[in-house]
């Protein structure tokens, strides 16, 4: 068996694209490369053009973002929740996220984007229901535009990409946002979301959360590309990096994402550069696989903290903009507490529900074997 390299082929037509008679030129990486630096907006004279207001309006969310987080966490203490998985630290990219989308836009968020749920204006109790194990969501996806959590590692990436694909076959110029993290992008299901994306052309951009660990793995165990932004130009996308903990550049780098989605310039791989100051979830002992020195060094670059100065240094933070803030992120601690402090109304025959459209034989035998095992306990109960 003869092998031919396409090196050897002695007409030039056939070496750029392989095939006889192939016409199409190779894409060209360069302008899909990824800034050679992580962009930043805070602290640099950019910052001097950024809209005041919002960055005020920012600095009110994270403030919330952050008290949020905080009240999650202790309501797994107090046995409300059954796990928790914080984005202390990480408030930029969820609050960014929920701003740079319109209101008929969509949200894919994974299991640790709950922050960006709420930012999206869904009640906490309905964002943290999967969390405390009442039900997989708790609030309706097409009535918020947000797709339920997603606890297997992005899975919700393709289920973005078949929206926005469908959106622009409909004519409408919705765009959908997938959130996930770096350990998300070893799995396969990142690897055909981006590469039907590119293909489908679809209106939809991807923003990879890059807290430097996959639970207890780092990234240097995960990935060997300069950075995961490098991986779009694998597909043919345009890739992002930027400093997640700087609100106002992910708030650019996203709006700009949407917005050449939603005028027909397709997707987009964005890596935000952020870090998880809290443990994986409230059952982890982070101190196993990372020293306190390196969590240290994020909380100096807190996103808090950098935008609270890039305020002061535009004199658009005052004691009265501090206290406000403080008076609305602890109204929403409030109201948290409020609302989980009493037990959930749970109807076992709710498992049954929003399964198949028309429910199976085996479905319809499990569901009358449990409501029989129910009435006999009631009829106990009632002896």
């Amino acid at each position: 068996m003869t092998v031919l390299d396409h090196r050897d082929q002695a007409d030039p037509d056939l070496v750029p694209g392989w095939l006889p008679g192939a016409t199409a030129p190779r894409t060209d990486p360069a302008p899909l490369l990824p800034d050679a630096e992580p962009l930043r907006v805070l602290g640099t004279p950019a910052a001097d053009k950024a809209d005041p207001g919002l960055l005020r309006e920012l600095y009110r969310r994270l403030v919330a973002g952050r008290r949020y987080n905080q009240q999650a966490t202790t309501l797994t203490k107090q046995g409300r929740l059954a796990v928790y998985p914080a984005s202390t630290g990480q408030e930029a990219c969820q609050i960014a996220a929920a701003l740079a989308l319109r209101e008929d836009d969509w949200l894919f968020p994974s299991y640790r984007d709950t922050l960006a749920v709420v930012a999206r204006g869904v009640d906490p109790l309905q964002a943290l229901t999967l969390l405390r194990g009442n039900a997989h969501t708790g609030y309706d996806p097409r009535a918020t535009r947000t797709a339920p959590l997603c606890t297997p590692l992005a899975t919700q990436v393709p289920h973005a990409v078949g929206l926005a694909h469908a959106a622009r076959l409909a004519g409408d110029d919705t765009v959908a946002l997938a959130l996930l993290g770096d350990g998300g992008t070893s799995e396969g299901d990142f690897h055909e979301g981006l590469n039907f994306a590119a293909v489908l052309h679809a209106p939809v951009v991807f923003l990879v959360q890059n807290n430097g660990y996959a639970i207890s793995v780092p990234l240097t165990r995960q990935s060997a590309a300069p950075t995961l932004a490098h991986k779009a130009v694998g597909y043919g996308m345009p890739g992002r990096l930027v400093d997640g903990n700087d609100a106002a550049a992910v708030h650019q780098v996203l709006t700009e994402a949407v917005e050449r989605a939603r005028n027909g310039g397709g997707p987009t791989l964005v890596e935000a550069l952020t870090y998880r100051v809290e443990a994986h979830t409230n059952a982890d002992d982070a101190t196993r696989y990372r020293q306190a020195d390196e969590v240290a060094a994020w909380q100096a670059h807190d996103p808090i903290r950098l935008l609270a100065d890039a305020l002061r240094e535009r004199d658009l933070l005052d004691d009265q903009l501090v206290a406000e803030a403080a008076e609305e992120a602890e109204a929403l601690a409030a109201r948290m507490r409020a609302e989980f402090h009493a037990d959930p109304d749970l109807d076992p025959m709710s498992l049954f529900a929003h399964v198949y459209a028309e429910p199976t034989q085996q479905l319809r035998e499990q569901a009358a074997q449990l409501a029989a095992e129910l009435a006999a306990e009631a009829e106990v109960h009632t002896r």
